[in-house]
C-alpha cells in the first residue's frame, strides 16, 4: 500500500493530474503553503521510511500519519511554545513545529523512536512517540483519548494563572488532538464536558481540541454526520471545521481560532476532516474491511496533493518543482533511514529500561522551616497544633495539610466539595478561608476530570493535591494514574514529570454508612503501577510526615504519589478501652521533620516482642496492638511492624524485622486475592526467610451494606486465632 500511495502522488505530479482546487476563490498565501507542503511531504517519507525500517528488521511500531498531513496547518497557527498533547497521526504537525525551531532534526526523531534507539531525543528507546521539550510536544501514549483530561487541566492551570513562574508562557495556547472514534470514549467526553462546563462559567480556559476525522475507528465506520453533531453542540466550546483537501481554508480556520482562544481565552474545537492511508498500524488488513475501490477513492482527497493543487493555482509553483521538492525529502529522510538499518543501540538491561522510574534527589528540599513565626501562627488562628491538644487522625493530617500549603506557595488542593465544605469528614476544613479559592477550590464531579486537572497543573508548575472522595470512586479514573501520570517520566526520559500526591479516603471499618462504595479494601490497582509512591497512614503519630514525605517526593522528583488515609479512623480516639485516648498524638511540626522513620522505603516498629512479628498497615495497626495486648495474657509476645507504604513495599526494613522473629503473621485489611499480604510473604521467600508463616485477610468478595461486614473483613478475633495456631 505505501508502495501504491507513492507511486500515485509522484505520478500526480509528474504529469500535473493534481486534484481539482477547492475554494478557488480564496486568496491563497504562497508564503503558508510552501512550509505548509513541506511538512506534509516530510511526513509522508517518514511513514514510508518506517515501513522500510520494519522490513529491514530495525523498525517497530508503525502507524502512520498518511493522509492525516494536514493536522501540519494547526501547528503553524500556533507558537513553538504552546503546548501540544497530540494523535498518534500527528506527523503533519511535528515536521511543522519543528520547522518554527531552528536546529531542530525531526527526520532524526521519528526514525530514531520508531527504531527504539536510545539515541531517541524523547523517550530514550522506550516507545515511539511525538514528543520533544524543545518543541513543548508533551510524549502521550496511544490510550484512546487518556491525554484530554491532562490537556483540560493545563489549560485550566493557565487560565487561572495557577503557577504564574511557569517557564510556559502566560498566554500560551493548548492544542490537543485526537481521532474521531476517540470523541465516543467516556474520557474524551468528560474532558470536552469540562472545559465547556469553564467556558459556560466564563472560566479562563485557553485551549484548542482537534478532532481528526477520518471516518474510521480501525475497521469501524463512524456514522455520518455523527462526529458534527456530536462537536458543535457542546455548550461553551467554540466549533469550527474544516477539510484537510482544502488547505487555503484550513489555513484561515486555524489562524482565527488561535488568535480567538490566545486573546479571548476560552476553548474550541476545530473538527479537521482527514483521510486514512495505509490502514490503521502495523499489519493492519485494511483490505479486509474496505474495497480498493473505497480506498482508492480517498487518494482525491490526499492533502499533501491538495497543497500541491493551491501551490500551483496561486502560481507560486510548478509541477516540476513540486515533484523536485518531493523527491529531495525522500533522499534526505532515507539517507537517515540507511544510517539506522544496520542497527542502532538499545536499552540492554532491565535498570536501563526502568531508570526513568528509579530516579532519586539524595538532596531532597524539606521545606521545614520556611514557615514560622506570625505567619504560621495565621494560618492556624493563633494556636499552633503542636502547643494544642493531642489530635485525632484527621485533625492532623488538616493541620498537615496547612503547613504544607504554607510551605509550598505553589501547592493546591482541590476535588469534590474540599473547598467550602471542607470535606466530607471536615479534612480540609478551613483551608479555603486562610489560603483562598485559587489554591483550595471545588471541582465538578468527575474523577477523569479532578485527576486530570492534577496532571495539566503538575506540567504548570504546580504542586496538586488533589483529593478523591473514596477510595472506590478512583477506579472510575485509574487510567489517569496508571496510563498518564506514572508513565510520563518514562516515556519522557525523565525530561518530563509530573509530581502530585492524590489524598483518597479509602479502606473499610466505617461504621454506619454505605458498603462497598464505602469501604473499599482494594488496593491492588494502585500497587502494581511502575514508580508510584502509595503511603498509608495508620494514626496521627505518623500521618503528618508522611504527608510531608510524599509532597516533597512530587516536588523535587517529579514522583506521583497516594495518600491514602483510612476513613474509619478519621475521628477515632481509642486505643484499647474507652476513653484511653490511646489513638491521638500530639503534632510533629514541620521543624521537626527529617523524612527518618516516615521516609519512602522505610516501616515503623511500633512495639517488640520475641514470639511473633505482626506485619500490617492501616487498619490493622489498631487491630494488631489490641490483638497483641490480648495474646500477652496467653504469654504470647508480639511485635507490630506498621508497613506504611504499600508502593514500594519497605523491603529492608520488612526483612531486618523478620529475621529477629521465628514467625510471621501478615494482617492485611484487603483482599485475600491482589492484597497486600501476598506481595509481603512473597518477599520473605524471595529473602529465604526460614521461619513460619502466616497471613490473615479479608474474603474475596465485595462488602456488603450494615453488619453483614463483619462477616467477610478481617477481625480481631481472627488475629488472634491465626497467631495462636501459628504458636
Amino acid at each position: 500500500m505505501a508502495e501504491q500511495l507513492d507511486d500515485h502522488v509522484v505520478r500526480a505530479l509528474s504529469t500535473g493530474a493534481l486534484p481539482r482546487a477547492a475554494h478557488r476563490d480564496a486568496q491563497a498565501d504562497a508564503a503558508l503553503l510552501w512550509p505548509l507542503f513541506e511538512a506534509q511531504v516530510q511526513s509522508r517519507h517518514l511513514d514510508f521510511a518506517q515501513r522500510w525500517l520494519h522490513g529491514q528488521g530495525q523498525g517497530y511500531y508503525t502507524i502512520s500519519s498518511a493522509g492525516h498531513e494536514s493536522n501540519a496547518a494547526v501547528a503553524m497557527a500556533l507558537r513553538p511554545s504552546d503546548p501540544a498533547l497530540l494523535h498518534y497521526r500527528s506527523g503533519g504537525f511535528y515536521s511543522a513545529r519543528a520547522a518554527q525551531v531552528p536546529g531542530s532534526a525531526p527526520i532524526q526523531d521519528v526514525l530514531t523512536g520508531s527504531a527504539a534507539s536510545v539515541e531517541d531525543q524523547i523517550s530514550g528507546g522506550r516507545h515511539k512517540v511525538f514528543g520533544s521539550r524543545d518543541l513543548a510536544v508533551i510524549p502521550q501514549t496511544s490510550t484512546i483519548g487518556s491525554h484530554l483530561p491532562r490537556a483540560f487541566g493545563l489549560a485550566f492551570a493557565l487560565g487561572q494563572q495557577l503557577a504564574p513562574e511557569a517557564a510556559i508562557p502566560s498566554d500560551a495556547v493548548v492544542v490537543c488532538s485526537f481521532g474521531d472514534a476517540s470523541a465516543n470514549h467516556s474520557t474524551t467526553v468528560g474532558a470536552l464536558n469540562a472545559a465547556g462546563y469553564c467556558g459556560h462559567r466564563g472560566l479562563p480556559m485557553p485551549i484548542i481540541f482537534v478532532c481528526e476525522d477520518n471516518g474510521l475507528g480501525i475497521s469501524t465506520r463512524s456514522p455520518d454526520g455523527w462526529i458534527r453533531r456530536a462537536l458543535s453542540t457542546r455548550p461553551g466550546i467554540e466549533y469550527r471545521e474544516a477539510d484537510g483537501d482544502d488547505p487555503v481554508r484550513l489555513l484561515q480556520v486555524t489562524r482565527d481560532v488561535a488568535d480567538t482562544v490566545r486573546a479571548e481565552r476560552r476553548p474550541a474545537i476545530v473538527h479537521l476532516r482527514t483521510v486514512r492511508f495505509l490502514g490503521h498500524a502495523g499489519s493492519d488488513a485494511e483490505l479486509s474491511y474496505r474495497s480498493s475501490r473505497e480506498v482508492l477513492a480517498d487518494y482525491a482527497k490526499d492533502p499533501l496533493l491538495a497543497t500541491a493543487t493551491a501551490l500551483t493555482a496561486a502560481g507560486a509553483a510548478t509541477a516540476d518543482d513540486l515533484l523536485e521538492r518531493y523527491e529531495n525529502v525522500r533522499a534526505d529522510v532515507m539517507a537517515c533511514a540507511r544510517g539506522l538499518a544496520n542497527g542502532v543501540p538499545r536499552l540492554t538491561s532491565a535498570r536501563e529500561v526502568a531508570a526513568p522510574l528509579a530516579t532519586r534527589s539524595p538532596e531532597r528540599a524539606r521545606q521545614a522551616a520556611l514557615t514560622h513565626g506570625p505567619a504560621r501562627v495565621k494560618v492556624f488562628d493563633g494556636t499552633l497544633p503542636e502547643d494544642s491538644a493531642p489530635l485525632t487522625l484527621a485533625q492532623a493530617i488538616n493541620a498537615a495539610l496547612r503547613d504544607v500549603l504554607a510551605a509550598w506557595p505553589q501547592a493546591l488542593v482541590f476535588g469534590q466539595d474540599v473547598g467550602r465544605k471542607g470535606g466530607v469528614y471536615g479534612v480540609t476544613r478551613r483551608l479555603q478561608k486562610h489560603f483562598g479559592h485559587g489554591r483550595v477550590f471545588d471541582t465538578l464531579l468527575d474523577e477523569q476530570t479532578i485527576l486530570g486537572t492534577a496532571l495539566g497543573a503538575a506540567l504548570a508548575g504546580c504542586l496538586p493535591i488533589p483529593e478523591i472522595q473514596y477510595l472506590a470512586y478512583l477506579h472510575n479514573a485509574e487510567d489517569q494514574l496508571r496510563g498518564e501520570a506514572a508513565s510520563l517520566k518514562f516515556f519522557s526520559n525523565g525530561q518530563y514529570e509530573n509530581g502530585l500526591v492524590v489524598r483518597i479516603a479509602g479502606l473499610p471499618y466505617q461504621k454506619g454508612f454505605g458498603g462497598h462504595f464505602h469501604n473499599d479494601n482494594s488496593v491492588a490497582v494502585l500497587r502494581d503501577i511502575p514508580g508510584l509512591a502509595l503511603a498509608v497512614p495508620s494514626g496521627p503519630a505518623s500521618a503528618p510526615a508522611l504527608l510531608r514525605e510524599c509532597v516533597a517526593l512530587a516536588a523535587t522528583e517529579g514522583r506521583v504519589c497516594v495518600y491514602l488515609e483510612p476513613i474509619a479512623l478519621y475521628h477515632e480516639r481509642d486505643l484499647y478501652d474507652v476513653g484511653d485516648g490511646g489513638l491521638l498524638a500530639p503534632y510533629s511540626p514541620p521543624s521537626s521533620w527529617d523524612g527518618g522513620q516516615q521516609e519512602l522505603g522505610r516501616a515503623r516498629l511500633m512495639q517488640e516482642g520475641p514470639d511473633v512479628l505482626l506485619v500490617t498497615f492501616g487498619n490493622g495497626v489498631r487491630m494488631s496492638l489490641r490483638a497483641a495486648r490480648r495474646l500477652a495474657g496467653h504469654s504470647v509476645r508480639c511485635s507490630v511492624l506498621d508497613l506504611q507504604w504499600l508502593a514500594p513495599l519497605p523491603l529492608a526494613d520488612l526483612v531486618a524485622a523478620a529475621h529477629r522473629h521465628p514467625r510471621v503473621v501478615v494482617v492485611d485489611e484487603t483482599r485475600s486475592s491482589g492484597g497486600v499480604s501476598e506481595g509481603v510473604l512473597a518477599a520473605l521467600v524471595d529473602d529465604g526467610y526460614a521461619g513460619r508463616m502466616a497471613r490473615v485477610t479479608s474474603s474475596d468478595t465485595y462488602i456488603p451494606l450494615g453488619p453483614a461486614a463483619d462477616h467477610v473483613l478481617l477481625s480481631e478475633d481472627q488475629v488472634v486465632r491465626c497467631v495462636r495456631a501459628i504458636m
